[in-house]
């Protein structure tokens, strides 16, 4: 029992630590996750998977596995797959049968696999898996379209691909038998369909349910999981491998319900999708036999080279011909194809089989599969920034601030960092409070923030920091509760009052933004101070002209608003956190009309 807690413990420290480390250091998560199971497992011998949680192991798996697919299957909505000019469609429709045959042909010639065996893994090999390519995407800056391309191909071939294996698998077990293919293909397609309408049906049931109060609020994340559990095991019962469509189902099916009660507990789920993709990964990786890597043959090698330069490419390029998508795009889809857990617990589980059917090629196909996971991670994880940087599709070259409300104020914070070569917004809805912002050649966006319209017509990943400014302290608060679980929660701030609780006036902290400035004004001081005339200075911190100076150089009421760091990042002082400038930053201040500027403040 303590053995097992150990081990509980160690993947969870193990896998949370090595996206730590990613988020410090820019490396890819999942290759970092790999390398520590690997640490954990196989070279220290300190996670032991299969002695740990012995026959509980495939099923542990195979429920997380379908739980982030369900999680992934939530954020597909059908608004997104229209800015992908059909590539999604063309992708699944065409790309799955294409990459099936080039890879059958591969595993054949260059893997040396009997054909069964060969028709088998290919058609394991058509997923990429929201495992591996959601943790890729979210350390990268690739543009909107080849984003949701590569996240819904993801999704959708991941059961996709366990079917075409299924089918393989049933017409070798049943043309022993008589069976045809037809017969083969009939069944295992009516056993989809139920599985599709399961998963619909309980997305169905769950958004009657939720909106009209049968079902508590401190309940609805239980429910939701246990559902989606339900949904995935019943489905499998009918027909094995089937449960993973039946959730992607229920998971699209319920995205594009527009529940309220999904936005609730939206934080929720994903951090459960983090812990579990985190603890797979390492499961994964720790599970890895190195006697089972020694049957690796050069053949082998030049299976991986044709799969990653030859059959995705090929594939992705025969699927998107004659098709609206630009041609950098196609080609960083093209490159991009990581394999991960479906892909080996697949193939671990139909190698078992095919023994039994007498194929003895089936034992290659862990070793295979291990090698495709981790060379597929290792190029893609590591390459995605760069080759999206030479083929110029990636998102903005930085992230910015977002600004709610065209005020005096805001315009002008917007103009100083303009000036610093700072990415500044200003979103709000009056047309006529935006006119200054367009007339200095500050960006708009003119519209309710609020407004889920906004979700398609502003690309949130552009900016680093939020800050609401508008004469409504609520409103402000408002803004910020709704966009902290996307931006961050200590990176959305506000003009208003943090300093008084016991003030009924005073929304709790809890759902405010960060006050900006150290001394919180509120929406009131900052109008009063506008009519006086206050301005914002830039400083340049130095060798010479330290922090401590920057500070005794401001007048006993000025105040700093934030600090630009040499690369870019945006800090702002505020009432919970003051950063410490270095040599190279520089400081935004708020400042009296008249009084003489010390050296290094610039106006």
């Amino acid at each position: 029992m303590q053995q097992q807690a150990l081990s509980i413990a160690l993947i969870g420290i193990l896998g949370i630590g090595a996206q730590w480390i990613a988020w410090r250091t820019g490396w890819p998560a999942i290759a970092l996750m790999l390398a520590a199971g690997v640490i954990g497992g196989p070279v220290l011998g300190l996670i032991h998977p299969h002695a740990v949680f012995g026959d509980l192991l495939e099923p542990m798996v195979s429920v997380a596995v379908a739980l982030i697919l369900f999680e992934g299957g939530l954020s597909l909505n059908f608004r997104e797959l229209r800015k992908t000019d059909g590539a999604v469609i063309r992708l699944v429709l065409l790309g799955s049968p294409i990459g099936w045959v080039l890879g059958s042909l591969a595993c054949y010639y260059v893997a040396g696999l009997v054909w069964p065996v060969a028709i088998l893994f290919a058609g394991i090999l058509v997923v990429t898996g929201p495992t591996v390519v959601l943790p890729l995407l979210r350390q990268s800056n690739v543009a909107a379209r080849p984003r949701a391309i590569l996240k819904w191909e993801a999704i959708v071939n991941d059961p996709t691909g366990a079917l075409l294996g299924v089918v393989t698998y049933e017409y070798l077990r049943r043309s022993g038998e008589g069976g045809t293919l037809a017969s083969v293909i009939l069944s295992l397609l009516a056993a989809a369909v139920i599985a599709g309408l399961i998963g619909w049906l309980a997305a169905r049931a769950l958004g009657w349910l939720f909106p009209r109060g049968h079902v508590p609020e401190y309940l609805k994340a239980p429910v939701l999981l246990v559902s989606v559990i339900s949904v995935f095991v019943g489905s499998n019962m009918i027909q094995q491998e089937t449960g993973l469509l039946a959730v992607t189902v229920m998971g699209i099916a319920l995205a594009n319900m527009r529940l309220d009660s999904l936005r609730d507990i939206q934080p929720f789920k994903e951090n459960v999708t983090v812990l579990l993709i985190s603890g797979v990964f390492v499961i994964l990786s720790a599970s890895l036999d190195l006697n089972v890597l020694r049957q690796f043959e050069w053949r082998f090698l030049a299976f991986l080279l044709a799969l990653l330069f030859l059959v995705r490419p090929a594939t992705v390029l025969l699927s998107l011909a004659f098709s609206p998508v630009p041609w950098n795009e196609r080609l960083l889809v093209a490159w991009i194809a990581p394999r991960g857990i479906v892909a080996v617990a697949i193939s671990g589980l139909f190698a078992l089989r095919l023994d039994r059917l007498g194929y003895s090629d089936g034992s290659i196909l862990v070793t295979l599969s291990f090698s495709v996971v981790v060379a597929t991670i290792l190029f893609h994880g590591f390459s995605i920034k760069p080759v999206a940087r030479l083929l110029k599709v990636t998102g903005a070259s930085e992230r910015g601030l977002l600004i709610v409300g065209a005020t005096p104020f805001s315009l002008g914070m917007a103009a100083q960092l303009r000036l610093l070569d700072v990415p500044v917004t200003i979103a709000d809805t009056s047309w006529q409070r935006l006119a200054p912002a367009r007339h200095q050649g500050i960006p708009t966006y003119h519209g309710e923030i609020l407004s889920e319209a906004t979700e398609e017509r502003l690309d949130l990943t552009r900016f680093q920091v939020l800050a609401a400014t508008t004469d409504n302290e609520a409103y402000n608060t408002l803004v910020c509760n709704e966009f902290a679980p996307e931006i961050g929660r200590d990176n959305v701030h506000q003009l208003g009052d943090a300093s008084d609780d016991d003030d009924p006036r005073t929304l709790p902290e809890s759902l405010r933004g960060r006050a900006l400035f150290a001394s919180g004004h509120g929406v009131e001081d900052i109008m009063q101070r506008e009519e006086q005339g206050w301005q914002f200075r830039k400083t340049r911190i130095s060798e010479q002209f330290d922090y401590d100076a920057a500070r005794a150089s401001l007048p006993e009421d000025g105040d700093m608003l934030l600090l630009l760091r040499k690369n870019g990042a945006l800090r702002f002082f505020t009432h919970a956190s003051r950063p410490t400038p270095q040599p190279g930053d520089t400081i935004l201040s708020y400042v009296p009309p008249s009084r003489k500027r010390p050296k290094g403040e610039e106006e």
